[in-house]
């Protein structure tokens, strides 16, 4: 017992010293699943005005034209914070990259806030932001390439481009690079038990806003962007939100593949009746705004510049001069292969545009048909087609029947010298002698006919 007392009275003085060094141990058991500390935790909150810039379309260079305006707009206001409101299925890796690529040489802080998904070239835009903040029930990630159709890209050399352009986004922000290259790559597996992560041969890393923050892969989950500017340090007085303007909102529905197939359609059917039905005037007025439309949607999304326009002018005269100037269908010819290419050119798809055209084109050709057939009496080909009647009543006579007068006898009522007019069979008929003078009123008869040229002789009593 002695010793044991002993044993315990040495013990005061240790116990004392760990209580009082308690405050200065670090706590190296942290939760990994715990979310960082608030920016401004330590210091006060940042004042200045902050731009939302909506990232909620399909990725390609209309929002990209967008998202410039955007920057440049809160450059000159002198902000000091953009957070993108990323919503988007993906889109083209060109103009994500170009995104990409200005977001993060920004001279303004970033933040991406994922209110719903960041998938494929969504995720890599949100990953070149400074910082990522997520809504519950957001998605990052599934960046694999597809292309146009939706089919898997499985090309070696493409799909190693793209994984190493979100490892080094990821990069930017100390994330887990194997965890990017799974969101791209279906051939990796990866096990990553101390993130939350573990993806099989053949899969694709999605995460969901809780899987992202252990993982890393987001800094905070918040329901409401001005929660998470307020959680990155800076003050929501200020906060100015980038919309669309009216001609952006009207070029993201005329650049919609369905929409463009039908203002093709509309503009092919329409020109093509005005050239081949003349005269009505509003085919060729309907279809012309049709490609008026088609170009300006392409033009304010960034898919067509100046040259496009050209072509599509130079197009429309040719064609219009086909209506007045006759060219055996030359001057149509030039004026729809410059169409067509001004509408290959202005899309931001080559393969798109020729499928959008060749549906078009092959719709166009049905209704292009029933209108011909119903006013055939009006079209085109009239032109090439002679359509007086050479009757009686305007004096013709089928060479046929002049032959039946080799033979006949009537009476000249002009003098022959040698060609006149004599009466046979009852009608005036131009004849011409065999040479000799035969005077009026002289009986004569039918000696030959040579086409149209009937020869007559005088009768000798």
């Amino acid at each position: 017992m002695k010793r044991l007392r002993k044993i315990m009275l040495a013990s005061i003085p240790v116990v004392l010293l760990l209580l009082l060094l308690t405050p200065f141990i670090p706590n190296v058991s942290a939760d990994v699943t715990a979310p960082k500390a608030p920016k401004a935790a330590n210091g006060e909150m940042k004042k200045g005005p902050v731009f939302i810039i909506p990232v909620d379309q399909k990725i390609e260079r209309g929002l990209q034209s967008f998202l410039e305006r955007g920057f440049a707009e809160a450059s000159n206001y002198g902000a000091v914070l953009i957070v993108l409101e990323v919503d988007t299925p993906g889109g083209l890796v060109s103009s994500a990259e170009q995104i990409g690529t200005m977001v993060r040489d920004s001279d303004i802080p970033t933040a991406a806030f994922i209110k719903g998904d960041a998938a494929s070239a969504g995720s890599y835009i949100a990953l070149n932001a400074g910082a990522i903040i997520m809504k519950p029930g957001s998605m990052i990630g599934s960046a694999s390439l597809v292309d146009s159709s939706g089919q898997k890209v499985d090309d070696a050399k493409m799909v190693s481009y793209w994984k190493s352009k979100m490892i080094g986004a990821a990069a930017l922000n100390e994330r887990d690079p194997d965890i990017a290259a799974g969101m791209v790559d279906s051939n990796l597996i990866v096990d990553k038990p101390d993130l939350g992560v573990s993806k099989a041969q053949g899969e694709i890393i999605a995460l969901s806003s809780d899987e992202a923050l252990k993982a890393g892969y987001a800094d905070q989950i918040t329901t409401t962007p001005e929660e998470a500017i307020t959680w990155l340090g800076y003050t929501t007085d200020d906060i100015f939100r980038v919309e669309h303007t009216g001609a952006e909102k009207m070029s993201q529905f005329l650049t919609n593949p369905i929409i463009m197939t039908i203002l093709l359609f509309i503009g092919i059917t329409g020109i093509v009746i005005e050239l081949i039905v003349p005269g009505f005037g509003a085919p060729g007025i309907i279809g012309t705004l049709a490609f008026v439309l088609y170009f300006f949607g392409n033009s304010v999304a960034g898919f067509a510049g100046s040259e496009t326009w050209l072509l599509f002018i130079i197009g429309l005269v040719m064609l219009v001069l086909e209506l007045f100037v006759p060219s055996f269908g030359i001057l149509g010819l030039l004026g729809s292969v410059s169409l067509v290419a001004g509408v290959v050119r202005a899309a931001y798809s080559f393969t798109h545009a020729l499928f959008s055209l060749g549906i078009a084109f092959a719709a166009a050709i049905v209704v292009i048909v029933i209108v011909a057939v119903a006013f055939k009496e009006r079209g085109i080909w009239n032109r090439f087609i002679l359509k007086d009647t050479l009757s009686k009543d305007q004096g013709f006579v089928p060479v046929e029947e002049k032959l039946s007068l080799v033979g006949a006898i009537g009476i000249s009522i002009t003098p022959l010298r040698p060609s006149g007019t004599a009466m046979i069979g009852g009608e005036r008929v131009d004849v011409v002698t065999e040479g000799s003078f035969i005077n009026v009123n002289a009986p004569v008869s039918v000696v030959k006919v040579e086409g149209g040229r009937i020869v007559v002789k005088e009768i000798k009593e």
